[in-house]
């Protein structure tokens, strides 16, 4: 943005990277220093605490990695398999694809579930083929809690009761990258055996750290996994933690004080109160997109998302066209359509530390944008219709009663 200057803030609406605290910032703002010294092992082990909760677990073990989600996904996999390994994995957008896609390259037996970009996972697919495993011939079933080019959420939950209906040992991998820290995320409860996210999502923070959580079942499976690890190997971690350093190799300084920082601020809004503000949003943005007359990609009410919403244009519109629009004459960056779906839809994020009235602002600048596009929207239409869900839903800040 240095480079093409243009006033006031940017209005920064895709879903992740998101908008950065100022605390976080702040937090951030600091020379280098040696993460041998005492200082950053007691900082990292009150982190590794601290992270389990937002997981919400109190059995797993957090990894934090320097990478992003794409390195977390093979720390997942290659912690906890072996080449050959049979793996049912959900194509259900551009971010299942890419998964599937690393899972074919590091030599998986990957048994695609595919449904129509704008459904969730084929849970019913699911339970034929756990049934039909009498041998357990699956290893693990990999899946995207919250697939960001579509705004689709996954059942979690359903996906372990047909799991423990069949008694499968199979592990249960889960991509959280955009939900964890936004939507209801329960590892223990679930039953899930890894769990990741990415540190520009929902935690927002700068893209950098890859935050895996393993269960006792998958660190059990590490000790048979025949996978190449060596950068994202656990073991590596697990050896550092027993002797109280906690580093195989050299982290983010900067990253683990705008995590802490990070951290501070969902506990002190209370991460029940983040999960519930997410759901405000989201409705608000689906109530503005029914006001414009235009329809939301997500096909079923069941698999809305809470941390961005796609948006289905009519044909004679390319949604490529409204996206640099938006950045071009309004500074508000919207999310692209991505694959199957470009130009047909743009999105909507509206995760991480975001109030009801920076969506506002988005969804204000949404509407002049269709507008200049030639689509026939009422200013103010969805505006009104998302000012007056907030207006009558929005509590009061707990820390300002």
């Amino acid at each position: 943005m240095d480079y093409v200057y243009g006033p006031g803030r940017n209005h920064l609406f895709v879903p992740g990277p998101v908008n950065i605290p100022d605390q976080v910032i702040r937090a951030m703002n600091r020379n280098n220093e040696d993460y041998r010294s005492p200082a950053v092992p007691a900082l990292t082990k009150i982190l590794l605490e601290d992270v389990k909760k937002i997981f919400k677990t109190t059995s797993g073990t957090p990894f934090l990695i320097p990478t992003t989600g794409t390195g977390a996904w093979e720390s997942a996999l290659t912690n906890t398999l072996s080449p050959g390994d049979r793996i049912v994995s959900f194509l259900i957008g551009q971010f299942s694809l890419l998964w599937i896609d690393q899972q074919q390259r590091l030599n998986f037996n990957v048994d695609i579930v595919e449904s129509e970009w704008g459904q969730g996972a084929n849970l019913d697919v699911l339970a034929s083929k756990i049934a039909a495993d009498k041998v357990h011939t699956i290893k693990a079933i990999c899946i995207v809690h919250n697939e960001t080019a579509t705004g689709v959420t996954n059942d979690l939950a359903a996906v372990r009761k047909i799991l423990d209906h069949y008694q499968h040992p199979a592990l249960f991998l889960v991509d959280g990258v955009s939900s964890i820290c936004a939507l209801d995320f329960r590892m223990d409860e679930w039953g899930i055996d890894v769990a990741l996210t990415g540190s520009q999502k929902a935690l927002s923070l700068p893209t950098g750290m890859g935050i895996v959580c393993a269960s006792p079942k998958a660190l059990e499976a590490t000790k048979t996994a025949k996978s190449v690890r060596v950068f994202f190997d656990w073991n590596d971690y697990l050896k550092f933690y027993k002797l109280g350093t906690y580093w195989p190799y050299t982290p983010s300084i900067q990253l683990l004080y705008g995590l802490r920082a990070a951290l501070d601020l969902i506990f002190e809004e209370g991460l029940d109160n983040v999960i519930a503000r997410h759901g405000r949003l989201a409705k608000a943005t689906r109530l503005a997109v029914e006001a414009w007359g235009l329809k939301n990609c997500t096909q079923k009410e069941e698999w809305f998302s809470d941390t961005v919403t796609a948006v289905v244009v009519p044909p004679y519109i390319d949604s490529s066209e409204i996206v640099r629009r938006a950045w071009k004459r309004y500074n508000l960056s919207l999310g692209l359509g991505l694959n199957k779906v470009a130009g047909k839809v743009f999105r909507i994020g509206h995760l991480g530390n975001l109030n009801e009235l920076q969506l506002m602002g988005c969804l204000a600048g949404v509407e002049m944008v269709l507008k200049d596009v030639g689509y026939p929207v009422k200013l103010g239409s969805g505006v009104a219709a998302a000012s007056a869900y907030l207006q009558n839903t929005t509590p009061l800040i707990p820390s300002r009663i």
